[in-house]
C-alpha cells in the first residue's frame, strides 16, 4: 500500500485543496492530509479542531483518505505514517519557488520521501485560504470557494463584514 500525505495549515481549507487532496486519493492507496498544529509563519485564524472538522467534512466522501495533525517536521510525520511521497498543490509560479525550497530541503532531511506536485485546476488555481480570509472579513460571499461548513462559519464570524472600531469606523 502506498501512502501519500498532504501537509499545510488549512487555515481554512478551500476547494483548491479539497481538488488537490481528491486527485491525489485516485492515485495513492492511502492519503493522510497533515494538519499543522501550530504553524510558525502566521497565526491561524481557526483552530486546530475547527481546521480538522472542515476537513474531516469536506472529505467525508474519500474512503482512502485520513486527517492527522502533526506538530512535527513534515518529513517526520511522512515517515510515522509510512508514507512514501509528500503531495502538494500548485497554483501559480511563486507556489513553485517555495515548494522548490522546501523540496531540496526535506530530500536533505528525508531522500527516501518524493514530493510530488498536482497542478490546480483552473477553476480554483486563483482561491487561496488568505484571499478567501480577506473576501469574507468584508462580508464578500464565499460559498463557491470554500466546503459549505467553512462559508457558514465565515458568515457567523463576520455577519455584516469586518466590524470597525470606534477610533477607525471603516477598519
Amino acid at each position: 500500500m502506498i501512502t501519500a500525505i498532504c501537509p499545510g495549515s488549512y487555515d481554512p481549507v478551500t476547494n483548491g485543496h479539497v481538488d488537490v487532496i481528491t486527485r491525489a486519493a485516485g492515485i495513492f492507496d492511502r492519503v493522510v492530509v497533515g494538519v499543522v498544529g501550530q504553524p510558525h509563519h502566521k497565526q491561524p485564524m481557526f483552530t486546530v479542531e475547527e481546521r480538522v472538522a472542515f476537513l474531516e467534512s469536506a472529505l467525508a466522501h474519500l474512503e482512502n483518505v485520513e486527517v492527522d495533525v502533526f506538530r512535527e517536521l513534515v518529513v517526520e510525520f511522512a515517515h510515522r505514517w509510512q508514507a512514501k511521497a509528500i503531495v502538494k498543490g500548485l497554483r501559480v509560479i511563486s507556489d513553485f519557488e517555495w515548494e522548490f525550497q522546501m523540496n531540496q530541503l526535506n530530500r536533505t532531511l528525508a531522500p527516501d520521501i518524493e514530493t510530488v506536485y498536482v497542478m490546480a485546476s483552473p477553476q480554483v488555481s486563483f482561491v487561496s485560504s488568505s484571499g478567501v480570509k480577506e473576501i469574507a472579513a468584508f462580508g464578500g460571499d464565499v460559498s463557491a470557494l470554500v466546503p459549505e461548513p467553512v462559508a457558514r462559519r465565515f458568515k457567523e464570524l463576520y455577519p455584516n463584514g469586518r466590524p470597525g472600531t470606534p477610533e477607525n469606523p471603516g477598519d
